[in-house]
């Protein structure tokens, strides 16, 4: 079995869920999430991995094991938890995946800080009436 599909099903299972059950919940065919789950399906598109974790609550980092936290949304987040940013947010950009795990944790941090302060920035101009264009901090 791949990692993710080990994850999911552990997941499924801990819900009590069958694997016909959960394909339904996701919108899939049994066969897809068979395939996920025993890890016959390779490339698990980008929605899915989404979906996935959302139905399970948990988050992508979790499924695609670069975290080993799986997050429990029911239950208040812890601070390390809190800065487990979706994996889709960095997709795509050039270089992340050359970076080790610890290059990676680090640079997630970071980034989960940058995107308080830009929250906070855009809470306080909006507070100010100011919209639009660039703003600086």
């Amino acid at each position: 079995m791949s990692s993710i599909g080990e994850r999911v099903k552990r997941l499924r299972e801990k819900k009590g869920w069958t694997q016909r059950d959960f394909a339904k919940k996701l919108g899939i065919s049994n066969s897809v999430l068979s395939r996920v789950e025993n890890g016959e399906k390779k490339n698990v598109e980008d929605y899915l991995i989404k979906r996935l974790a959302e139905t399970l609550d948990t988050s992508s980092d979790y499924l695609l094991d670069l975290s080993n936290n799986a997050i429990n949304k029911e239950n208040s987040p812890s601070k390390e938890s809190e800065k487990e940013m979706s994996l889709f947010f960095y997709d795509g950009i050039e270089g992340y995946d050359d970076l080790s795990p610890e290059e990676q944790k680090a640079f997630r941090e970071h980034m989960y800080d940058e995107a308080r302060q830009t929250i906070e920035l855009v809470k306080k101009l909006k507070k100010q009436g100011k919209r639009g264009g660039m703003y600086e901090r």
